[in-house]
């Protein structure tokens, strides 16, 4: 659990990323309310009382809570330059022991989307991950039409790895999902030629 006591905050080109703190509710409820339509294809179903202040309390105990414990890292994406929040990227599922493995999932408010900020957020979460937490594989997965997510992991180096039938519900639905993983010490595609 090395790395996981202190605080997280870490540093990107254009952005911060940090644990969600009570004082980001209203920023956050905002951008969530303002990207319901864009998010919820790909998401699971929000709670009745997603948005409310209760919800996002419990959020941010849930973040702190994860972070002491080790299991996970979850992080707001703050832009430097306003302080605007622009989305959110975790670090979950964290295993330890033999695995030394753990699963991201992330999301970005629609005004924000393709301006390259989840690449650089994913990048600094991978980079955390393997360095600071010496995990050995981060592991992400999407639905098989998100082709917009299937582009970004695979620019983030994350490889495809195969289908999980039935592997989240979104949307109110039990789906399929392509995994992919980016790997510590990833030789897959290479050759000694290379």
């Amino acid at each position: 659990m090395l790395g996981m006591r202190k605080k997280v905050r870490l540093e990107t080109q254009r952005m911060t990323l940090r644990p969600p703190v009570h004082g980001d509710f209203r920023a956050w409820a905002a951008l969530r309310c303002d990207s319901e339509e864009f998010l919820t294809s790909w998401e699971p179903k929000w709670a009745g009382d997603h948005l409310s202040r209760k919800a996002f309390t419990n959020r941010v105990y849930w973040a702190q809570r994860s972070i002491t414990n080790g299991n996970a890292v979850p992080l707001f994406l703050i832009r430097r330059s306003d302080d605007a929040l622009l989305g959110a990227i975790t670090l979950d599922n964290i295993r330890r022991g033999p695995a030394q493995a753990g699963t991201t999932g992330y999301w970005i408010g629609q005004p924000f989307a393709r301006n390259g900020y989840m690449k650089e957020a994913i990048e600094a979460v991978v980079h955390y991950a393997f360095r600071t937490l010496d995990l050995s594989r981060v592991e992400a997965g999407c639905l098989p039409e998100n082709a917009p997510s299937r582009r970004l992991l695979e620019q983030c180096s994350f490889k495809y790895e195969g289908v999980a039938q039935s592997y989240l519900q979104i949307n109110g639905r039990w789906r399929n999902h392509v995994l992919y993983a980016n790997l510590r010490n990833d030789r897959r595609g290479k050759t000694d030629a290379g």
